[in-house]
């Protein structure tokens, strides 16, 4: 054992302590939090502008701040970039980060000097649960890989700009630097596929012990790696013990993982986003990921049925109730104000405060009245290949509004790695889960005005094949599992196997 592993024990007991006195005094947490950012910000252009001077109360906070997106703060982000300052925080960010906006084209996040510690804090906290749960350091010895966006940042008027992925990738602890994979050169590399490569060759004859990343670009590691080895990951890292993931549901892909690295292991998701790092998982027994409420974000909710009403719900933490589905609003220390990041969650505890992600609100069906949302779908999916040695490497969903024959129906677009004997009968357990689901699917089947869904099955390899011709074939982009049109679902027509 290295001193490293030997005092860690002792500062995760610390550090998890020290987490659960917020977290058992979670609306004094969140007044505290409030009460600091309206403080903070009052004299910067947006304070000024929304009178933040005279807001005591949440009420007067919601009658002065209107829940927004991107395109809404964009006035306001576009000056930041400009290089002025004293915008929505206080002086100049210290970093954007760079991500991709369906209708806005590249977005600059902002990432100030208090909001930066909150990241690490929180990826850090999330290690140091594990092993106070586990009494087990021992994967400090061993080398850690971290499947990520290249971290060269250039320069916006001052401002360092790059993924957050890439910009994490500057406050790595020096003490894990020397068991840190891949090399800074390989991490470097922009092409995805050239990338994954040089991670092969550079990690297949060292002792990984934790490997870290969006699960659809891991699993592509993995495979690469048995292509090389002609062994399961298992035999390749034998003190491969757990997997840090985020950003999407795991379970669909998580009978393939399975498979690939051989034996059972354990699992912590997070909930980084590049406005904050919103969550993660505590515990291996507790469901859902402890809410970060001390960390310079105040939260808001809105149900996810209300949110397209003009006059929505939008109530704090000490309102909302287990089990439903709510529109995640963040205001943060980077300067970001009633901004909806687009998630949908749901709460699985309040004591602590815990939380799952169930979708994007921009991503659901109801081309036909179904309010079909991400949840629905993976577990209709995890339904239907439970029990079995059906393994599915990604998905998606999308309506088929005008078929060429018959009703319209919902069309589900699988790559197989480990593909169904009968397809039609996988695609009837798939259907009749959604109509036990959804009550408004089910009358739509019942009633004829839809007939049950169809699965397409894509070729192996399609899906990556697809974000590469799109642009957007790399670690840090991921497929959105539903849409209400037909913009991914027509360009995957040319992906179909034959």
């Amino acid at each position: 054992m290295s001193i490293k592993s030997f005092f860690a024990i002792p500062f995760a007991k610390f550090a998890t302590r020290s987490v659960y006195k917020w977290a058992k005094k979670p609306h004094k947490t969140q007044d505290k939090v409030f009460k600091n950012l309206i403080s903070k910000a009052k004299n910067t252009a947006f304070g000024k502008d929304h009178d933040f001077k005279n807001i005591v109360t949440y009420d007067d906070f919601k009658q002065r701040v209107k829940v927004t997106d991107y395109e809404g703060l964009r006035p306001y982000v576009d000056r930041m970039v400009a290089g002025e300052e004293d915008i929505l925080w206080e002086g100049k960010p210290l970093y954007f980060a760079k991500t991709s906006g369906t209708t806005s084209g590249a977005k600059y996040i902002p990432i100030t000097k208090e909001s930066m510690p909150t990241h690490i804090k929180a990826a850090r906290n999330a290690l140091l649960f594990y092993i106070k749960e586990k009494n087990d350091a021992s994967f400090v010895d061993g080398k850690m890989i971290f499947l990520q966006g290249s971290p060269v940042l250039q320069d916006k008027n001052g401002v360092k700009l790059g993924r957050l992925s890439g910009i994490v990738a500057h406050y790595v602890p020096q003490y894990l630097l020397k068991n840190r994979l891949p090399s800074w050169e390989t991490n470097c590399i922009e092409d995805w596929d050239t990338k994954v490569n040089a991670i092969v060759e550079e990690t297949v004859n060292e002792d990984l012990s934790v490997i870290s990343g969006i699960p659809s670009w891991v699993q592509m590691y993995f495979e690469k790696l048995i292509e090389k080895t002609g062994k399961p990951i298992s035999e390749t890292f034998p003190n491969f013990n757990f997997f840090i993931y985020g950003g999407v549901n795991f379970e669909p892909y998580k009978n393939k993982f399975e498979s690939l690295i051989g034996k059972k292991i354990d699992y912590i998701e997070l909930y980084p986003a590049s406005e904050g790092f919103i969550a993660y998982q505590d515990s291996q027994t507790e469901k859902g990921m402890l809410l970060q409420l001390d960390s310079g974000i105040f939260y808001e909710f809105i149900p996810s049925t209300d949110f397209f009403d003009e006059n929505p719900t939008r109530i704090s933490l000490k309102d909302v109730k287990i089990g439903i589905n709510y529109v995640i609003i963040l205001n943060t220390t980077a300067g970001l104000w009633g901004y909806n990041i687009g998630d949908t969650v749901e709460f699985t505890s309040t004591k602590p405060y815990r939380i799952k992600v169930t979708g994007r609100i921009k991503h659901f069906i109801s081309a036909f009245g179904e309010h079909v949302i991400g949840k629905e779908v993976e577990k209709a999916l995890n339904d239907s290949i439970s029990g079995t040695d059906i393994n599915i490497s990604e998905f998606t969903v999308a309506p088929q509004v005008n078929p060429e024959n018959g009703l319209p129906y919902h069309e589900w677009f699988i790559e197989f790695t480990n593909e169904p004997e009968n397809l039609e009968e996988f695609a009837t357990k798939i259907d009749a889960s959604m109509q036990t689901q959804n009550i408004y699917y089910f009358d739509l089947i019942t009633g004829k005005v839809l007939r049950p869904l169809v699965v397409r099955k894509v070729k192996k390899g399609g899906f990556h094949e697809y974000m590469k011709s799109i642009g957007k074939f790399g670690g840090q982009n991921k497929i959105p599992q539903l849409s209400d049109n037909r913009k991914i679902a027509d360009v995957l027509e040319n992906f179909l196997e034959n």
